[in-house]
């Protein structure tokens, strides 16, 4: 009943929604899914970064990168998020840097740095490996006249569900690289984009979440891995073709809190629904 209750609210959402909403969300303790469109595809805007980032970990896992290696990004740089455009040509960074940078400052430059140093055929390959046929991607960031081509970075939401659960799961990784992937992927988030706001802002400040936002003209997208204690989640919430991108934001946010105080109360109460609150 708590599940139809869910998935209630959620088509409440996408009834308003003057836009198109898919959504897919993984109880990863019982398996059981809530889904709208998912295998829909959409605009990833910065949600790529995502693929960039495991493809990394799994390259250093194979012994095809250090991650400690320096390098120095050059110019001249793209702009549209992050700090690398800000600063001069002399400077040096090491790969895990840029992946700091990438996920916690949505830096584009730092992921078209990372996509050429990984190849962006690896990271399609992996995807494809993975069994993510819909998600790809296929330009580099602010590559407008790629965009205009047609090729954009897209995905399904449950394929990227999918990947965000590879991710917080460490597969192929070592437990060690896999922490590690984790603390980049959870750190803060200090874009000037204000897409990832909508989702983290219902959900305890103290609660690691593994999430990467994006946002485009008429677009506003989050995939993440929500670690709530005894009972994490996936969560993929894809909105284009918005009238208003402020009501893409608007249903994010609305859907992230219906999502968490479902697996609130799955996590705090017993089989048969009793809260029993801490001594």
């Amino acid at each position: 009943m708590l599940w139809s209750k869910l998935e209630a609210r959620i088509q409440t959402v996408e009834a308003r929604l003057d836009g198109v909403l898919g959504v897919f969300v993984k109880d990863l303790t019982s398996g059981a899914v809530v889904r709208v469109r998912p295998d829909q595809v959409f605009p990833l805007a910065s949600s790529i970064k995502v693929a960039v980032l495991y493809e990394l970990y799994r390259q250093a896992e194979e012994g095809r990168i250090d991650l400690a290696e320096i390098t120095r990004p050059p110019l001249p740089r793209v702009g549209g998020g992050g700090v690398l455009q800000e600063l001069g040509g002399d400077i040096s960074v090491t790969w895990r840097d840029l992946a700091v940078l990438m996920m916690g400052w949505s830096d584009n430059e730092a992921a078209n740095v990372l996509i050429g140093r990984l190849g962006m055929d690896a990271v399609n390959q992996r995807l494809q490996g993975l069994g993510l046929r819909g998600t790809r991607l296929k330009r580099r960031m602010m590559d407008l006249e790629a965009a205009r081509r047609g090729d954009e970075n897209v995905g399904t939401p449950a394929e990227m569900a999918q990947l965000l659960e590879h991710a917080y799961r460490g597969t192929g990784l070592s437990a060690e690289r896999s922490r590690d992937l984790a603390a980049v992927f959870a750190g803060p988030k200090w874009s000037d984009s204000q897409a990832g706001v909508p989702f983290r802002a219902p959900l305890p400040p103290s609660l690691r979440v593994l999430d990467k936002a994006g946002e485009l003209e008429g677009v506003r997208c989050v995939s993440a891995a929500v670690d709530l204690p005894g009972r994490p989640y996936v969560a993929s919430i894809m909105t284009t073709f918005l009238r208003r991108e402020s009501d893409g934001e608007a249903a994010i946010r609305e859907i992230s809190a219906a999502v968490f105080e479902t697996f609130d109360r799955l996590a705090s109460g017993s089989e048969h629904g009793r809260l029993i609150g801490p001594k």
